[in-house]
């Protein structure tokens, strides 16, 4: 397969030649590193790394992704991962396996199925992804416990979904959209670590309670947007 990475960086050093050094290189065809105003020397670190480094001065994690999603090379799989270093790139092997034996059409790590280091997700936030991850399985039907970032799509399922969030709606649009267009989203038990430097989301009270509330209400209004347009349940 050939395997695209995107890693969208803000101010990164500190952790991304550890995050792109340990990326297993057998397995990827690409790394896309896309920069958003990073002042640190972050970019200069991932190219030096070998990375193609993408300048994304828009604002929005998700943006970051969808740049990074429409500038890889001819992918069959892309893999996107956060360049903090609090999921391991070694783990590659883990969710990729269930599309490479075609099992799965998408991979989600989740972060708290097993081997969470102690002190890496505050409580907050391990409570608001197992709500948000408990209002998928009621509304949608699809068994998952969690929305980390470490995450795979096969290319042509990722371009059909026609993703579009540019902000924290990025975390739940290809779970929510993959699963009303039937396709399958696998969940697999990857590591967490404390990441490296401050988070810009779970690590400020505004951030976290901005993403909560726009997650769950995407949520919540995807479902009834299609129930509306007579979309039936997954099953």
């Amino acid at each position: 397969m050939r395997v695209s990475v995107v890693i969208p960086t803000h101010n990164e050093a500190q952790a991304i030649e550890r995050v792109l050094a340990d990326l297993p290189s057998d397995l990827t065809t690409e790394v896309i590193v896309v920069d958003s105003n990073s002042n640190d020397g972050t970019p200069e670190i991932a190219a030096k790394m070998g990375a193609l480094v993408v300048q994304e001065p828009r604002r929005g994690y998700g943006r970051a992704c969808l740049t990074g999603l429409a500038t890889a090379n001819s992918p069959d799989v892309v893999v996107f991962l956060d360049g903090d270093y609090s999921d391991r790139p070694s783990e590659l092997p883990i969710l990729l396996a269930p599309i490479a034996e075609g099992r799965a059409d998408i991979t989600l790590g989740s972060r708290l199925q097993e081997r969470r280091s102690a002190g890496a997700l505050p409580w907050h936030q391990v409570f608001g992804n197992r709500l948000a991850a408990s209002l998928i399985r009621l509304l949608y039907g699809l068994e998952i416990s969690d929305l980390g970032p470490f995450r795979a799509g096969r290319a042509e399922v990722l371009r059909a979904l026609a993703l579009e969030e540019t902000t924290y709606g990025w975390a739940v649009e290809m779970i929510l959209k993959g699963a009303l267009a039937g396709f399958r989203v696998v969940e697999v038990p990857v590591s967490y670590y404390p990441r490296i430097g401050k988070s810009k989301i779970g690590g400020t009270l505004k951030g976290t309670v901005g993403a909560a509330w726009f997650i769950l209400s995407l949520i919540v209004r995807y479902y009834f947007q299609h129930r509306r347009a007579g979309t039936p349940r997954p099953a």
